[in-house]
């Protein structure tokens, strides 16, 4: 069963993209199968996925318009862990498009179901199937980032722990909850993630306590520390983990995937097929000191 989640934030510079392929990375490290869908303008995901945005052929911008199919713009990751649909600034023209096409909240939606429909008719084994499909949308809530959360199974909110990250926190809830009601029955939030964390900072800590009261469960215990190696990884197309994997970058993201995995087994929803094990992640750095 394949698990579709929004990434998503409408502030920016909170760390969307770095979690969202850095958790591909780490997932696919734990031999599941993922998928990124790249609905940022910018191109972030596929920049840092390695794939040179300027030289593609097709991208999300012309699934979104129905010129395209999923398989026919997917492509593989240089790095080897997981498969992208990438984007470039072709997509921030989709908006304006969109607005006047049937449905148009429903694009990206409609097109990962046949998707998966077509590779689940077309490969007998469960091993051709994507586990995860992780969809980085862009830092605001616009007609894209409505596609992606009515695409979404649940939503993973990447947040720093200061205070206007909470007046935004409020606002994409309120915007979670509408989508829900109206377009979307079955979106939940997997979980609020903080990243960027200084323990050192009161502020954080305060922030984090407010979180942690008022969605409990909800948040993770993995945190995301300030980390070199994980502003360097972009810059070099690829995850933090191919680039450094004892990092505390990347083994924070490890702790992520594995935190991640153990809450759906918790929760009964399948992480892949049953005979695969939740493999332990190494101990959760302490991220007072970089490396």
């Amino acid at each position: 069963m394949t698990r579709i989640i929004a990434v998503a934030n409408q502030k920016g510079g909170v760390g969307k993209t770095t979690t969202t392929v850095n958790l591909a990375a780490s997932l696919g490290a734990m031999k599941r199968r993922v998928l990124i869908v790249d609905l940022d303008p910018q191109g972030n995901a596929t920049t840092g996925s390695g794939v040179d945005k300027r030289a593609l052929p097709y991208t999300v911008y012309q699934v979104l318009l129905g010129e395209r199919k999923i398989q026919e713009v997917r492509t593989r990751s240089p790095s080897g862990d997981y498969d992208l649909v990438p984007a470039n600034r072709e997509l921030a023209g989709a908006e304006v498009e969109l607005v006047d096409l049937p449905e148009r909240e429903m694009r990206l939606k409609d097109a990962l179901s046949e998707a998966l429909q077509q590779m689940k008719a077309a490969i007998t084994e469960v091993s051709g199937d994507y586990d995860f499909i992780l969809l980085d949308c862009p830092p605001s809530l616009s007609l894209l980032t409505l596609n992606g959360l009515c695409a979404a199974d649940s939503v993973l909110i990447p947040m720093q722990c200061e205070y206007y990250a909470l007046e935004g926190l409020s606002d994409l809830v309120q915007t979670i909850r509408k989508v829900r009601a109206h377009l979307n029955p079955r979106l939940e939030i997997e979980g609020l993630l903080r990243t960027m964390y200084d323990p050192r900072n009161t502020l954080a800590q305060n922030v984090a306590a407010e979180l942690e009261k008022h969605f409990g469960d909800k948040l993770y215990r993995t945190v995301i520390p300030r980390n070199i190696r994980l502003a360097e990884a972009p810059s070099h197309g690829i995850p933090v983990l191919k680039l450094e994997l004892m990092s505390k970058g990347a083994q924070s993201y490890l702790a992520l995937a594995g935190e991640m995995l153990r809450r759906m087994e918790a929760r009964g929803l399948p992480s892949r097929s049953s005979d695969m094990t939740v493999p332990q992640p190494q101990p959760q750095p302490q991220p007072e000191t970089e490396r």
